[in-house]
This record gives structure tokens, sequence and C-alpha cells, in this order.
């Protein structure tokens, strides 16, 4: 069995809570920190066994709204993992966050990549996802990070909100790419019924619309540079997210913290959304076993969202199966919707919008 070599760490604290987020999250409040970091460091204790870890993600929540007291004390519990020389750290924050003790602290503790979540520049788009970005103080604080050393930095991008347009869309991405990160994450949104969005009965987008901003997007971030290898991620060349490779390609990883979700010796696992649960220990709220035809089938559904698909040689190895002998490859190659070249089988990119729907003929 291939060791494990990722970890994730939910940081569940927000300084504002965003109109459309289904993550685990509560509006930040100091006394509850160190109780916190208690359980993360006997949650941690409990299962991680020593690996040596290539890439290390710091998620939430919102990780930067810790003070630096706070973030010495995550760092120390951060420091019982072995790391690799080689690893990927990468560090959630917002914009208003990345002041430059912070970001100093960050790099000297050995965070090598940003991921900042801006959304958007648009303000009517931003008061629907009651949020503030502001593009002069995204591009100076953009360019001190750079300054204090970092290279790898992700920003976040959101669209198909309701009442925006194609040329809201086309100003945003102009926008974002005078900011020149390395890595863009484009998200549509996703109406989640806990949210404030899904309370308020908003109604999502037409789905013509979103394939059209999903093109848009798609054609104008190709056209700066950026190499598209996952439906929603673009990167320049050697910047791809190892971390969020992981998942896609299927591999075992740690989750730790409240709300995390992980998958170790065979079995996936999600952390209680509970904050109060979370605190009195009751770490896991389900967890299933995976079978093998479990373990194929997420193969697909997972490795499907990468632009270049799955190997049929490395699923053999994983599996000892043939993909073809599994699954109804060949039909759909026939009529297109895969494609297969080089040994590998992928989605054919022109029907990325439809994915859900040949996921289903496959499974």
């Amino acid at each position: 069995m291939e060791k494990i070599k990722s970890v994730y760490i939910h940081i569940p604290f927000c300084n504002s809570i965003c109109s459309y987020c289904d993550f685990c999250k509560v509006l930040y409040n100091g006394s509850w920190v160190k109780p916190y970091f208690k359980k993360l460091e006997e949650e941690i204790d409990n299962i991680y066994m020593g690996e040596v870890i290539e890439t290390l993600y710091i998620g939430g929540g919102t990780p930067s709204s810790l003070n630096l007291d706070e973030l010495c004390e995550l760092f120390k519990i951060i420091s019982k993992f072995k790391i690799s020389k080689n690893i990927e750290f990468t560090f959630e924050c917002n914009l208003n966050d990345l002041i430059e003790e912070k970001l100093e602290f960050l790099y000297k503790a050995g965070v090598n990549r940003l991921s900042v979540g801006i959304e958007s520049f648009n303000e009517s788009k931003l008061k629907f996802m009651n949020r503030e970005a502001d593009f002069k103080e995204a591009k100076e604080k953009l360019d001190l990070a750079k300054k204090i050393g970092f290279k790898n930095i992700n920003v976040d991008l959101m669209y198909a909100i309701p009442g925006e347009t194609n040329k809201d869309l086309i100003s945003d991405l102009k926008l974002f790419l005078k900011l020149e990160p390395v890595h863009i994450s484009t998200y549509s949104l996703m109406i989640e019924k806990n949210t404030l969005v899904g309370l308020n009965k908003i109604k999502p987008i037409e789905e013509e619309r979103d394939s059209k901003m999903y093109e848009i997007i798609c054609n104008t971030l190709k056209k700066a540079g950026y190499i598209h290898y996952e439906v929603s991620n673009f990167s320049k060349d050697g910047y791809q997210s190892k971390h969020n490779l992981t998942y896609w390609n299927n591999n075992e990883y740690y989750g730790f913290g409240c709300g995390a979700s992980g998958f170790v010796a065979g079995v996936r696992y999600e952390n209680t959304k509970s904050l109060t649960e979370y605190l009195k220990g009751n770490f896991v709220s389900s967890k299933a076993l995976m079978s093998k035809i479990d373990n194929m089938e997420n193969e697909l559904i997972l490795g499907f969202r990468k632009l270049d698909g799955i190997s049929l040689a490395q699923f053999y190895d994983k599996y000892k199966e043939n993909m073809q002998d599994i699954f109804p490859i060949k039909p759909l190659i026939k009529s297109g919707e895969l494609i297969f070249k080089d040994g590998r089988v992928f989605v054919n990119h022109d029907k990325f919008y439809v994915m859900n729907e040949i996921l289903i003929k496959l499974i």
C-alpha cells in the first residue's frame, strides 16, 4: 500500500461569513482557539503514523484570521509532522489579513504557497457574496508577498453570480491577470441550502449562461498562458497544485480538524462539522471502508476531472484490472464523449460541461 504523503488541516474561524459558504466555519472568537488547538493536537497524535509529508494544506474557514501568537501555537502542532525537503505547503488567506508581520511569519515557518480568496473585484458581486476586495489593495498585498519570497500564489475567482454579465466576468478576469498569479482556481456559484443564499431561496443562473461563462474563463486564461489542468483549475507551467492532485489521483491523505475529511487505510471519513462536538473529542462523524469497486469508481469520478484523465497502465497497476473491462469506456469513446490517446482516457474537453452525465453512463 502506498504511504500517505498529504495532510489537510481545517481552521474553522472566520472574521466574517460569506453568503454562499457551506464549509465548516464559525465567527472568530479568541476564547475558542486554544481549546480547538488542544483537540487538533490530540487528533493528530491519535492518527498520524509518522510518514514523510510532501503536501500540507491549511484551509478553512480563514486560517489567516488567527493572530501571530495563535499562528505560533498552530505551527508548534504542525512541527509534529515529518516534512519532505520538497514540500508544497499551502496556507489559505483573505486579502485584509495579509499584513507584513503575518506574511513574514508564514514564510519563515516554511509556507511556500498562498491561496488567496479574492473571488471578484465587482462591487455588486462582492455585495452579493458579503465580501470585500479592492484591486489596488490586492495588487499591493500580493506584491508584498512576492517581495517577501512567495513565488507560488493562487487566487480564487467566483462566477455565475445572479445578475452577473459576461462583461462583468471579462472585467474581473482582466484584473485578476494583472495580479500575475501563477495559479487561478475558479468556482461557479453553488447554492447550498444551509447558507444565507440558500435560505434566501436565490435561484442559480441558467445553465446555458453558466456554460458560456466557463467557456470565457477557459479561453481567456489559455490565451494568457495558463495551463488548464483540471476542470476548475489553471496554472502556469510547473505550478499545478500537488496537494489537490492527491485528491484527483484518488490517493490517501490525512484530514484533521472540525469538518475535515480524510482517506486513510482504505477508509474514507468525515469529521464532525459541530465545533461543540469536536471540542468534546468526538472527531469523526462518519466513516466507510471502501471496497475495490468503490475505489475504482472514485478513480473515475476524480480522475476525469483532470484534463489528461486517467492512465490505463496506472489504473491496472493500482487495481490489477483493465479499466475498459470494468466500465463501458469503449462505447463512450465511440460516441466522442471520451477520448483515448497515448495510453490515457480523458473526457472530451468540449464535453466538460456535461461531465456528470458522462460519469452516470460510466458508473
